[in-house]
């Protein structure tokens, strides 16, 4: 079976933890050891997120004041380079040693005037209390919402449109390589009508795409079976944060959809989920790293299924 693995950036730095490089690779390396049984039984394209990374390297960049802030396009390449070898090595530290992992840069194409530059609302960077928040906002001209009693910076987060370099992608599948692309949802570019031996000439946009819509768009252009989108939470949850709070075992895409979910967090998750299974009548689980194994043998998480139909809750309550 083809399986895109999509790893939310809270699923390689926890909520709360220093952004810290020793952090990061100790989360990496957890998630290599749940993923590498997935690989060795599957096909296996990991994507993850950035928005911590991404956040960090914007706020380390600003402070070096001789030249212009680096636009968030390249620091998603950055960032893409950056998870993708320490995804790259510790997972190959898991798997027979002939196993390929590989990691592609991969540049994704968005709408210039996507209704996503109006509303800022891609969460990027650590968590900030109230008034450092004003200070940034008014020394950077960044944007910030609530994020729990905290609040974030967020950035413009346009839908993806096109994938650029999947022939590679299958090429290495065919191969028996793990792929590491589409990372942080990709580098954002758009085409601009200026004439170039390509066509139209390329560019870099500002915004950060979510890496779960990239993911669906992803694994529906290259035949997944399953698209696993991989967080901290075991599973989506009914009425999350209050006593009556409750697991969905297994729903299908539309009643999915008639639940409301939080937008910065749960919300494009499941908007993903729905989006391919849709698309491709395929299996969507949402759900930990820890069940990672699980998950794709629809074991543990919240299964999205075409053939399922109202929401059934798992055994045992809130979990």
């Amino acid at each position: 079976m083809r399986v895109v693995a999509a790893l939310g950036g809270n699923a390689l730095l926890q909520r709360g933890q220093a952004l810290s490089a020793a952090n990061q690779r100790r989360n990496v390396r957890a998630a290599a050891r749940s993923l590498a049984p997935v690989a060795q039984d599957h096909e296996l394209v990991i994507s993850h997120g950035n928005g911590p990374q991404v956040g960090l390297l914007a706020l380390q960049g600003s402070a070096y004041t001789e030249v212009e802030p680096y636009p968030l396009d390249i620091l998603d390449a950055e960032t893409e380079g950056m998870i993708g070898y320490v995804l790259q090595q510790e997972l190959g530290n898991e798997l027979p040693f002939q196993t390929p992992v590989v990691t592609l840069l991969t540049q994704i194409e968005v709408d210039p005037d996507d209704p996503a530059f109006k509303d800022p609302s891609k969460p990027i960077g650590p968590l900030y209390t109230a008034e450092r928040a004003r200070q940034l906002a008014g020394e950077k001209g960044w944007t910030f919402k609530a994020d729990g009693q905290s609040m974030r910076r967020v950035v413009a987060s346009p839908l993806p449109r096109r994938i650029y370099g999947l022939k590679p992608v299958e090429w290495m599948l065919d191969h028996g390589a793990v792929v590491v692309c589409a990372g942080g949802g990709g580098i954002p570019v758009a085409h601009v009508d200026e004439p170039v031996p390509a066509g139209r000439r390329l560019v870099g946009v500002e915004a950060v795409i979510d890496k779960d819509r990239a993911s669906a768009l992803l694994a529906a252009e290259i035949g997944a079976e399953m698209l696993a989108i991989i967080t901290d939470v075991d599973a989506v949850y009914l009425d999350w944060g209050t006593p009556q709070q409750r697991a969905i075992r297994r729903t299908g895409p539309d009643a999915l959809g008639a639940q409301a979910f939080a937008a910065g967090s749960m919300g494009p998750k499941v908007a993903a989920a729905r989006e391919f299974v849709q698309r491709t009548g395929g299996h969507a689980v949402i759900g930990s790293i820890a069940d990672a194994a699980r998950l794709v043998s629809g074991q543990a998480g919240t299964l999205v299924s075409a053939q399922a139909g109202e929401p059934e809750m798992a055994s045992g309550g809130s979990g």
